[in-house]
């Protein structure tokens, strides 16, 4: 019988054979996954791969909080890895996830599921700056975004709703990774950052588009916070290659 240190290392073991597994996998293919128990069902295992290295290895959401059940404002859930994370380390916290795609959303919904626990305000909609029908391109992963040609292939039309009132109290934790809308919500939602403790979001720069990261730190210097800037993906020649 394993003691259990042994029983550790061959957890950490089948969990590191598992996540090459995944990252493996041909792209864009729905899968499912006993890695933490219950099952759990995705969309795209290299997508999914990377983001369990930032959430749960890398603790890219961790943030420090006295209250007993924090508030949890999750907008961009793919299928939901970050809310497990959320109610693995804070179990009583309130959560609302927005999440528009389709495909994902079938997801997100399976996981909630399949843990009990992950108890949440599910929002299957665009956050943006207007109440709104929106052009959205699926991308069946992580990068679906919204798109300025309506009848692209792969294009659907999704509704769209505002942030701002799901801010009108405090909120311990505001996750943003909406894929390139984030600047313009954000600005839309600037009398109320202030209610917000601490706020994680992910910026998004494209080559063929103007860059708007000083819109996005005055928006967060306006509002009192103080930032930190790290780096996932940039040209490492960025005077000849503009990857971003």
């Amino acid at each position: 019988m394993l003691d259990p240190a042994q029983q550790g290392f061959l957890g950490r073991f089948r969990a590191k054979l598992e996540l090459r597994r995944l990252k493996k996998l041909p792209r864009y293919q729905a899968f499912s996954t006993r890695l933490f128990g219950p099952e759990l069902h995705g969309v795209d295992g290299r997508s999914f791969y990377h983001s369990f290295r930032e959430i749960f290895v890398d603790r890219i959401y961790e943030f420090a909080t006295d209250a007993a059940a924090p508030r949890i404002v999750d907008a961009g859930l793919n299928i939901g890895l970050s809310l497990l994370f959320f109610k693995h380390r804070y179990p009583d916290c309130q959560l609302t996830g927005f999440e528009l795609d389709p495909n994902v959303v079938k997801a997100v919904q399976q996981n909630v599921e399949s843990f009990q626990h992950c108890v949440i305000e599910l929002v299957q909609n665009a956050v943006w700056t207007e109440e709104t029908v929106l052009a959205f391109q699926s991308e069946i992963a992580d990068a679906g975004h919204l798109s300025s040609e309506p009848d692209g292939s792969g294009v659907i039309s999704v509704d769209a709703c505002l942030l701002r009132p799901f801010l009108q109290q405090p909120v311990d934790f505001l996750k943003m990774d909406i894929e390139g809308s984030e600047v313009d919500v954000l600005l839309d939602c600037a009398d109320d950052l202030p209610r917000v403790s601490n706020l994680f979001v992910e910026y998004h720069s494209f080559a063929d588009q103007p860059q708007r990261l000083h819109e996005l730190i005055a928006v967060l210097a306006a509002a009192g916070f103080r930032y930190q800037i790290q780096t996932q993906f940039a040209s490492k020649n960025p005077f000849c290659e503009l990857d971003l």
